[in-house]
């Protein structure tokens, strides 16, 4: 090969690229940048937050030209965490590296891009929004599209260097977006609380109180401020089944395209640059955090209560129990009876049980509650679901007995709590005030849960939980608890509301462990798999219109996932999610069963930009360590380790129902060594917790018979039952 001399001159590129120092100004709106001042009075005077918005921002043919050039020459990945679901391009900051071909393509895209960072209108965004100067250098920016079934959950902007967030919309010029399509954006309040130090604490409300639709050539904006700008886009809806639109729209005119993005602090050489303003302001936002999160006021409050112990309340000394309390007498029989499937309470399903939840630390109870008691709770609940619901918080937490959670950036759903001693026995009002107050605390529970478990439980904390179409969800937060807990699932979701699938034909009053036996051996059957065809490696791909959110074959949401943390401090965070938590595809659209999974933890930072998105490759795991979709009469058991992410995905408007379970929280004591209390056991993995391998031939599982202790207090207990039931 010729090597090529030192001297030779090198070729010049075919074009220069487009400098972002030009004014710009040609390609706003006629007298806009004149404006500034107009602009910034209207912007001091918002609520329930400063921000601004700016109605025929540009030249409408050069966003025409965008629009054509984006729909012509991108493509877009479908991204979802537990905060977002959308379909987004790549970082437009990045327009100048692509080659002269690609470039010759988006000509109308660059021009906006320069126009949106030059100096004439960051001075004047500077102006509206008193903000300081704005870097032209360091440009942040993504195309971001809604499709049915899109949508971003509360968070505040506040990443790094930002300084003014914004929106500027692309949606269909000749066909205006409606307000009741969804999309909007939407601004929440705070409400300021005083400490006991008097220091102010401002916790957003779990309702907003500004929403802006989306129109073709607006632009929408306010500073980043930490702690108050708390914001969403709502959910995009799609077209209800059987009803006409004008012109016969369907989802296909449902397309929320907008170019989103930030200005940042002037950087290095900028004019406004301040030496370590950005390590300042990334040093004062976390330590905001860590000292002013509010956790105080959250709602609900941890409700941790300690089990009794031979009838008394043992506040601080350690609960042990011995063999002959962890005996199911006649009476605890008779108790569970009135709850629970018989079968649930033989010992040979026992030790099926115990069995599978020593091998997995996880496991999913088909048809646990008995066909009485469950029939009474369906009807309850459909009874809830058809009767409208006040439109506040506010008004909903006055009509009772529902509580609203908040605040908004780490989870909003309606919840019920276990109620005082004087709500309890036959003074409860509903079934599920009956679960929340007389079975799930009682001591008959607590041993068919050491039983199943083989742990020993000290406490419990039990919270019913009801799941709002189109409102409610929970981020993903890590468990901080320096010992595993055990973590009760019990989902009460009528399954014919919400998939239109009908409960399996199995009779709940069989005496037999059959059906409780099949639900053990099921966890070790594949998982479903995801239809959707996979995307060439390496390759963005426009999804398709099968593939798209709200589309026949799409998920509704809903579902709780255990998801691994590769970093324990940041997953231990209860400020809710920052970067997001990556959603498989088939975890998302339904097609994954309720089960654990074996799959690694996929490494990933939590320090993230949240617009930043890293998808799996094939030798990545998706990281997802126990999953269940929303089911009926389905009870889950998980063992979870300190670090494991946990979250409720947000329950789209499409769903046919609401999501609704009792979620329990319960102590486990562990010996010095690390096991729990009973004794012979070789201690407990966990879920995200490192397990070793054992050689089956020489070694039981964590959790045998022989180390749970099953035993009923009675020889024949299947008898028992039986004579029980028919009593």
């Amino acid at each position: 090969m010729k090597r090529k001399a030192e001297d030779e001159p090198t070729e010049e590129p075919l074009r220069k690229k487009p400098s972002r120092g030009l004014n710009g100004s040609s390609h706003f709106r006629d007298g806009l940048l004149q404006q500034a001042g107009e602009y910034h009075d209207q912007y001091l005077t918002s609520e329930p937050y400063q921000h601004g918005i700016i109605q025929n921002l540009l030249d409408p043919q050069l966003l025409r030209k965008v629009r054509t050039e984006i729909q012509d020459n991108l493509s877009f990945t479908p991204k979802e965490t537990d905060i977002y679901k959308i379909h987004q391009s790549g970082d437009l900051a990045n327009l100048d590296g692509l080659e002269d071909s690609s470039l010759k393509r988006l000509p109308s895209l660059l021009t906006l891009r320069d126009a949106l960072y030059s100096p004439a209108f960051r001075d004047f965004l500077s102006t509206v929004t008193g903000s300081g100067p704005l870097s032209g250098k360091k440009t942040d920016m993504a195309i971001n599209v809604y499709m049915p079934g899109c949508h971003l959950l509360c968070h505040d902007d506040v990443i790094g260097s930002r300084r003014v967030s914004y929106i500027l919309y692309l949606t269909d010029p000749d066909q205006p977006w409606k307000p009741e399509w969804g999309g909007a954006l939407r601004l929440y309040p705070t409400i300021v609380h005083q400490d006991k130090d008097g220091k102010e604490i401002k916790v957003p409300s779990p309702d907003h109180s500004v929403s802006m639709p989306p129109a073709f050539n607006q632009l929408s904006f306010f500073a980043v401020q930490p702690g108050e700008s708390f914001h969403d886009v709502e959910e995009v809806y799609a077209r209800q089944k059987g009803s006409k639109e004008a012109n016969d729209e369907g989802d296909e005119a449902r397309v929320r395209m907008a170019i989103s993005g930030w200005y940042h602090i002037p950087q290095q050489g900028e004019d406004g640059f301040v030496e370590g303003l950005e390590e300042s302001l990334a040093e004062r936002s976390s330590l905001q955090q860590l000292q002013g999160s509010g956790d105080q006021y959250d709602k609900p409050l941890p409700a941790v209560r300690q089990y009794d112990n031979n009838g008394s309340r043992q506040e601080e000394e350690e609960i042990t129990g011995g063999p002959d309390e962890d005996l199911l007498t006649e009476e605890d029989l008779e108790f569970l009876l009135k709850y629970m499937a018989p079968s649930y309470l033989t010992p040979d399903t026992l030790e099926s049980v115990s069995a599978t939840f020593g091998d997995e630390c996880s496991i999913c109870l088909e048809k646990f509650l008995s066909s009485k008691f469950s029939t009474s709770l369906k009807a309850n609940i459909e009874k809830q679901e058809s009767e409208a619901l006040p439109s506040t918080s506010e008004e909903i937490e006055k009509a009772g007995p529902w509580g609203v959670a908040r605040p908004p950036h780490k989870h909003r759903f309606l919840y019920q709590q276990t109620p005082g001693a004087e709500c309890v026995g036959d003074s409860v009002d509903s079934p599920i005030q009956d679960l929340l107050g007389n079975l799930l605390p009682s001591q008959a529970f607590r041993k068919w849960l050491q039983l199943a478990t083989g742990l020993t439980l000290s406490s419990h904390d039990f919270l019913a939980r009801r799941f709002r179409r189109g409102k409610d969800y929970t981020l993903a937060t890590g468990y901080t608890g320096d010992e595993s807990q055990l973590e009760i699932i019990l989902s009460i979701t009528p399954s014919s509301r919400w998939s239109g699938d009908e409960d399996p034909v199995v009779k709940e009053d069989a005496s037999d462990a059959t059906q409780a036996e099949a639900s053990a051996e099921s966890k070790d059957k594949e998982p479903a798999k995801d239809q959707v065809p996979e995307a060439e490696e390496g390759k963005d791909t426009e999804p398709s219109k099968d593939q798209l959110p709200g589309t026949e074959d799409a998920g509704f949401g809903g579902y709780i996932a255990y998801m691994a943390s590769d970093d324990a401090d940041d997953a231990s965070s209860n400020n809710g999610s920052n970067d997001g938590v990556e959603v498989p595809p088939d975890l998302s659209t339904g097609g994954r069963a309720s089960k654990p999974s074996t799959q690694k933890p996929k490494p990933k930072s939590n320090k993230a930009d949240p617009a930043v998105y890293q998808a799996a490759t094939d030798e990545e795991d998706d990281g997802v360590l126990f999953s269940m979709q929303p089911s009926w009469n389905t009870l889950g058991l998980v063992l979870r380790d300190k670090g494991v992410m946990r979250f409720t995905k947000y329950v789209s408007c499409k769903a046919r129902g609401d999501r609704w379970d009792v979620l329990g929280e319960c102590g486990v004591i562990f010996g010095d060594d690390g096991a729990d209390g009973n004794d012979g056991d070789d201690g407990a993995s966990t879920v995200g917790g490192d397990k070793e391998e054992e050689d089956e031939d020489e070694e039981q599982p964590a959790f045998s018979q022989q180390q749970s202790g099953l035993s009923f207090g009675h020889e024949d207990s299947e008898t028992e039952i039986e004579s029980l039931q028919s009593d």
